[in-house]
């Protein structure tokens, strides 16, 4: 019986509506459809920088970068001489800035902070999407994104539209010295996981970084929502191309690495400073957030990439 009934039959009593806003019910946290894990820059290896700009001094390349000699008799055979030459302009690779600004009413974080801080929630959903966004640079950007810094000589076409294990074997001849893992959309996997299927060769599994994926060769296939699908993260059509990389990383192996800034006043985790503008006169607090990132390719063959992936290949079978 509604509470408007009740009162006509001269009965007054408490309503579930009324009821309903004295009741301790179980909340959660803010939850934010559009967080993804953002695996890339938990395996991509990362170097901290002092001064905001990291220069790539690289050998001019040839046979050998120096004559040598191999002989026995070392009295009869003169010694080769000379240097190792290097490129006389380097490329500097200077950090990015992504930036935003959160405003909340303290009035607001006074009184509505419990069970959950206002103020904790806003600045975690923030950062969670400054570090989207650095994903997304860190594969995307005109300047620094690994998509664009690919060489010419790194790239390769599917030899039949879809993503097929004689591709990635294709990948690898290009990123044969310790390989690190593959960067693919996940339509991209389930792409070449038909493939897979189709031919009964199953990828197996392994566990790096906390998570579990599926691998070739041993080499683990990472998936981002990035590397774009016919220019979107979340395509509505069956079909569609995208990008599939193979990256080596670390500084040591001559590989890909990101960039941040290190020691920054205010530090909050890796390049990132959270830092407090102050109150206004209508009583709203400012923070600034603040991320430093960007990426280099220490050598050609640190990274290729297998162009223009068909993902909507479907097969039946029997």
């Amino acid at each position: 019986m509604s509470n408007e009934a009740e009162k006509r039959e001269g009965i007054n009593a408490l309503g579930a509506r009324e009821a309903y806003n004295l009741a301790n019910v179980t909340k959660t946290k803010p939850q934010y459809g559009a967080i993804t894990p953002k695996w890339l820059t938990k395996v991509l290896e990362f170097k901290g920088l002092e001064t905001g700009i990291y220069r790539v001094n690289k050998v001019v390349e040839g046979d050998t970068p120096l004559d040598v000699l191999c002989s026995q008799t070392k009295k009869s055979d003169i010694i080769p001489d000379g240097y190792v030459e290097y490129e006389t302009e380097p490329r500097e690779y200077r950090l990015n800035s992504i930036s935003t600004i959160i405003n909340v009413n303290t009035a607001i974080e006074d009184v509505y902070s419990a069970p959950y801080d206002q103020v904790q929630e806003q600045l975690g959903l923030a950062i969670e999407s400054l570090r989207e966004r650095q994903e997304s640079q860190l594969i995307n950007n005109d300047d620094y994104g690994l998509l664009k810094n690919v060489p010419d000589s790194q790239r390769i076409q599917p030899r039949n539209g879809a993503p097929t294990p004689d591709d990635l074997d294709e990948l690898i001849t290009k990123v044969w010295k310790e390989p690190s893992f593959f960067l693919a959309h996940p339509r991209a996997i389930a792409a070449f996981e038909r493939e897979c299927t189709k031919r009964g060769v199953p990828p197996i599994t392994v566990n790096i970084a906390g998570g579990t994926f599926l691998a070739w060769r041993g080499i683990p296939i990472i998936p981002t929502d990035k590397l774009l699908v016919d220019g979107l993260k979340n395509p509505k059509s069956q079909s569609g191309k995208t990008n599939i990389l193979l990256i080596r990383t670390g500084e040591a192996k001559r590989g890909v690495i990101g960039l941040f800034q290190a020691g920054l006043k205010n530090e909050h985790s890796r390049g990132l400073s959270v830092r407090f503008r102050g109150i206004d006169d209508k009583g709203v607090a400012s923070y600034l957030l603040s991320l430093y990132c960007s990426a280099a390719i220490l050598a050609d063959d640190a990274i290729a990439v297998l162009e223009d992936v068909e993902v909507g290949e479907y097969y039946d079978y029997d």
